[in-house]
């Protein structure tokens, strides 16, 4: 018969059991400090960067206005799979996110998969954002006397396989790099980052919203045939493979509210999770709705969002020969060439100072978007290699820092190289692929453990779970099959690889596969141990949490 640590699961995976997490948990429980408005705080600081300050350009030229109608797809699709992560995160306040999640309710194999896809989602959502970052501190440096090459503030043109992007004349991305460099540095020290400074960003970067609002919506009233055509490319659909259309953009605009699910995984610090977890979360999500709709009003109103064409065929987004184009060279240039969108749309519709502000406000904001992206990276490969399933080696522990150094240090090369050569709207959507993947686990996992474990407490039962949990399923799907056919060529490569190394070394070197059900937890002082040094980037307590 099977032991508990090897009882089959789904698809002949071991399960990881829920009692030894739990209990692991307990022994090494974490300080429950926040409150659901400090969590909806985490969860607004997250959500809020690159998303709306750059992909907006992107949306445009997949959607046009229609963009309007994508926020409200994306945001829909969140928050039906916010309400499923709510009842695992209320009911396993635990570290891990989706991959604790998946090991406990579907089986080794199931939670390798959904790890190796927030692989995916944090490393290349960290380049974007890194990417999103070069695009607004470039003008910034501009305004201050301080001019870069234009081949050092791009990468190359590329088109090989479903690596497309960059620009003609351009060579890296420097200032991505150099930020990506700088992060990796902060979270092998360790330095610790306040929840107060943590709030003074999210101040900033909700004003700087609040103020392109407040500029801008006044505008529509006089430029109400900036809506139309509402839709110049059509609704899309998930059986073409352009990525193009209202859709099209809704998959991309999904990168803009991934980050809510930063506040599951504090569940393990927060004061009675039960209830303010699911308030967090939630709430989190509906704010950022708002402000996404309001804003994408605004620059539709004041200046419009309609695609750029060559001739009867659209340009891609992002593309070389999109911006190579006569429109995005001209000193009015459309918003869809613009890589700083709200900035681009302060300075042209008013006083330039307030697109300098507008541009000041994400620069100083997005890098620690940059840094709770990484650390959410790291942290998958920290838990997935102290379960076995990767090098143990990776798990090392910084004599002096105490912090996972090796694998950070992988981590940064890896979204470096990423940041150097490929767009943001490439990225967003490469990420997007393994975002959508886990939240589709995750609303599988509620089901399952409703009939594997239906006499577990669940503080916050998700309403109506067998009608969310499938439309959070449809929803994710419908977007991933909403992106350009490179997104889903790379997930699908990805995912054989994840499935090829799996099977070639963590499938028995896996803890579970030898019977060890519970890693010994050290204690915070002892040597080797992990979680003494504080997050460098979000306001939580240190802790290998995700």
């Amino acid at each position: 018969m099977a032991t508990s640590a090897q009882r089959p699961g789904l698809f002949r995976g071991r399960v990881k059991p829920l009692d030894a997490i739990l209990a692991t948990a307990e022994k090494k429980s974490l300080k429950r400090s926040f409150g659901a408005f400090q969590l909806t705080l985490l969860g607004i600081g997250a959500v809020i960067g690159t998303g709306i300050f750059v992909l907006t350009a992107t949306a445009a030229q997949k959607a046009g206005p229609g963009m309007m109608v994508s926020f409200m797809i994306a945001g829909a699709v969140c928050a039906v799979a916010a309400l499923c992560y709510s009842e695992l995160a209320s009911m396993v306040p635990v570290a891990g996110s989706a991959y604790t999640y998946s090991y406990a309710v579907m089986g080794e194999i199931v939670a390798w998969l959904v790890g190796w896809a927030l692989i995916l989602e944090y490393a290349l959502g960290a380049s974007a954002v890194a990417v999103g970052w070069s695009g607004h501190v470039v003008p910034v440096l501009d305004s201050i006397g301080i001019h870069l090459p234009h081949a050092l503030t791009v990468g190359p043109k590329i088109e090989w396989g479903f690596l497309q992007g960059g620009e003609i004349g351009g060579f890296v991305n420097l200032p991505a790099v150099i930020i990506v460099a700088l992060v990796t540095t902060l979270l092998v020290i360790g330095t610790k980052e306040s929840a107060t400074f943590n709030a003074v960003l999210v101040l900033i970067k909700v004003s700087a919203l609040t103020l392109f609002i407040a500029v801008t919506l006044p505008m529509i009233s006089g430029h109400t045939e900036n809506f139309h055509p509402f839709a110049p490319r059509g609704w899309g659909s998930p059986l073409g493979s352009s990525g193009a259309g209202v859709l099209g953009a809704a998959a991309s605009i999904f990168f803009a509210y991934v980050g809510f699910d930063a506040v599951s995984t504090a569940a393990e610090e927060t004061k009675n999770p039960q209830r303010n977890v699911p308030i967090g979360l939630i709430g989190s999500l509906l704010i950022c709705t708002v402000f996404y709709l309001l804003v994408a009003a605004g620059v539709i109103g004041a200046y419009g969002a309609q695609p750029l064409f060559n001739g009867a065929v659209p340009f891609k987004e992002g593309s070389p020969e999109l911006y190579a184009s006569a429109a995005c060279q001209a000193a009015q240039a459309p918003l869809v060439c613009s890589k700083e969108a709200l900035a681009y749309v302060m300075r042209q519709v008013t006083n330039p100072l307030l697109g300098n502000v507008i541009g000041l406000a994400a620069t100083i904001a997005l890098p620690s978007v940059v840094l709770l992206m990484m650390y959410g990276q790291t942290r998958v490969f920290f838990v997935m290699a102290r379960d076995g399933l990767l090098p143990e080696r990776l798990s090392s522990v910084h004599p002096k820092f105490r912090t996972p150094w090796i694998v950070t240090i992988v981590t940064g090369i890896f979204v470096a190289i990423a940041a150097a050569f490929l767009p943001v709207g490439t990225l967003a959507d490469y990420s997007n692929a393994g975002t959508l993947f886990a939240f589709a686990a995750v609303s599988i996992g509620v089901m399952v453990l409703r009939f594997t474990d239906p006499k577990r407490p669940r503080p916050f039962r998700t309403p109506l779970l067998f009608v969310v949990a499938p439309l959070s399923i449809a929803g994710c799907l419908l977007l991933f099959l909403s992106l350009g056919i490179e997104s889903k060529e790379l997930f699908t490569f990805w995912t054989i690889a994840g499935l090829i190394f799996y099977f070639l070394y963590g499938y028995r070197k896996s803890h579970l596969a030898r019977g060890v059900v519970e890693v010994p937890e050290l204690a915070p002082d002892a040597p080797g141990s992990i979680g003494v040094a504080p997050m460098p980037g979000a306001p939580v307590p240190p802790a290998d949490r995700d």
